[in-house]
């Protein structure tokens, strides 16, 4: 596994590193996160926030407040979802990544998928479930 992992924006505006692999990957069916992504669900996988490096265009993230604990980074260029995380509370110092904004190949070992009760309407498959692995 590569000792870190380089992502960037749609525009390459943004460009980051992790020092870690990403942890707690999941599929996220809540509609916050459909929308935020425009896609049927929203794949992140979670770091320590001190393992996360914005190599360039720091000045090109913006956040959104998504919920009164849910802050959300995005590019203001080309409006690509990077990062999400809560501001307070047991997991206030780990941020979420949007693994579709990787550039180094990234395999993780678990993933499930979370909120499938929230699933799209449009979107039915058996791999939908809570606890899929």
């Amino acid at each position: 596994m590569p000792e870190a992992f380089q992502g960037s924006c749609l525009c390459e505006k943004v460009r980051y590193e992790l020092l870690v692999p990403p942890k707690a990957v999941s599929h996220c069916h809540c509609s916050k996160c459909r929308k935020g992504h425009g896609a049927a669900f929203a794949s992140y996988g979670s770091i320590p926030r001190s393992a996360l490096r914005v190599l360039c265009g720091a000045n090109n993230l913006k956040t959104y407040a998504s919920s009164q604990t849910v802050l959300r980074e995005f590019c203001a260029e080309c409006g690509s979802t990077l990062f999400w995380s809560r501001c307070e509370g047991e997991f206030a110092d780990w941020i979420s990544v949007a693994l579709g904004t990787l550039d180094t190949p990234f395999v993780p070992h678990k993933q499930k998928h979370v909120h499938a009760d929230s699933a799209a309407d449009w979107y039915k498959s058996s791999s939908c479930q809570s606890n899929a692995e």
